[in-house]
């Protein structure tokens, strides 16, 4: 349980009380797409959630800059090398495939703060930044932008789950599913479809079709993005050949989307994680409990922009993942929260259902203990 002294109070808030605290969390230019959100109230909160918060969510222009260089830069020479490589042997260029997606990963990061408004303090910089690292992560910025303020506002909740989220059934839901259902769902569920084929379904196809619920300005970031592919597409098949543009992109893709994926599962899915149904949920327990202090070792904290202190991240998204670890380090009830490490983050590979009766993910085997079951 989160103590006292980090829990919002006044579970029931007005509209517009509601949308102001959101949009203290999350860029103001996403508001529009959180329909229904009530976190308690911040008036209450402790120093936890405002002094020692809000003091680390000014954005560091010096700190921003030498990310960008220290993460474009490599990638762009680590794409030099692995088209060098690959006239000698793919297995050759394969481990730089490797170095380039855990760099990738680092740009996705990147990305990902400038769709909060944290990265940069000039929001200019942020978009401009946040765009060309679209391109590069074959994702449109404010589309995905769009779609990633709901996550923030429904992680947790199982009466708003499909929004930037992995398809997750509870038991219940599951036993009463039709049989091609289930199988739909176990198929999905299945690590290789889940970290391997998913992944790149997602960045190379899925991201190339706007929702049909977006608004025109993100419909059209999706159109520039895939103009914009395109045109590199032709630009590099004619520099160094088409079968060489695609065997890198692809392959880097492939391994960053599905680390990427990795990354984004465990940061929900994991043992002890805060899932409710929307009375019984509020904002804190599911920044808190629902997203996991993912403690790796430095090199992988290093590669994943510290997005592993994502308790603090759902806390409060307006600091960047610069500032991730010192928020952290700087009240001690953080240190309070159970870290889950690399080599414990394996077992959630079994875990495919939410079982609403002990609070708890399960596997299939296990869901035939739940009492009432069948």
């Amino acid at each position: 349980m989160v103590p006292d002294r980090v829990m919002y109070a006044g579970a029931q808030t007005q509209n517009d009380s509601a949308r102001r605290f959101v949009a203290y969390l999350l860029p103001l230019e996403s508001m529009e797409n959180v329909s229904k959100f009530e976190p308690v109230e911040r008036s209450a909160a402790s120093d936890v959630s405002k002094e020692n918060v809000a003091r680390f969510q000014a954005a560091s222009p010096w700190r921003a800059r030498w990310q960008v260089i220290n993460s474009f830069l490599p990638y762009a020479l680590l794409w030099f090398a692995m088209d060098r490589a690959l006239i000698i042997s793919y297995w050759l260029m394969f481990p730089l495939a490797i170095l380039a997606a855990g760099f990738l990963v680092r740009i996705f990061i990147i990305f990902h703060d400038c769709g909060h408004g944290s990265f940069f303090k000039a929001k200019r910089a942020n978009n401009a930044t946040g765009a060309l690292a679209g391109v590069l992560l074959l994702t449109p910025y404010r589309h995905w932008r769009w779609q990633h303020a709901l996550h923030h506002g429904t992680a947790g909740d199982l009466d708003r789950r499909g929004s930037g989220d992995i398809w997750t059934l509870t038991v219940e839901e599951y036993l009463r599913s039709t049989r091609w259902r289930r199988f739909g769902y176990r198929l999905a569920r299945n690590p290789i479809v889940l970290f391997v084929i998913a992944p790149l379904y997602v960045f190379v196809i899925h991201h190339r079709f706007a929702e049909s619920s977006a608004p025109d300005r993100e419909r059209r970031s999706v159109h520039c993005t895939n103009w914009a592919l395109l045109a590199i597409a032709l630009l590099m098949s004619a520099v160094i050949g088409c079968k060489t543009f695609l065997l890198i992109q692809l392959t880097v893709s492939a391994i960053a989307g599905s680390l990427g994926l990795w990354l984004f599962y465990v940061q929900h899915q994991f043992e002890g994680a805060f899932w409710a149904r929307s009375e019984d949920w509020n904002y804190t327990a599911a920044a808190l409990q629902g997203s996991s202090f993912y403690k790796l070792p430095r090199i992988l904290q290093w590669f994943t922009g510290n997005i592993g202190f994502h308790h603090i991240h759902h806390l409060s998204p307006r600091i960047p993942n610069y500032h991730l670890q010192q928020c952290h380090e700087a009240d001690p009830f953080f240190n309070t929260i159970k870290p889950v490490t690399l080599l414990a983050s394996f077992k959630f590979l079994t875990f495919r259902l939410w079982d609403e009766q002990r609070k708890v993910f399960v596997g299939f085997r296990q869901m035939g203990c739940t009492p009432g079951a069948g």
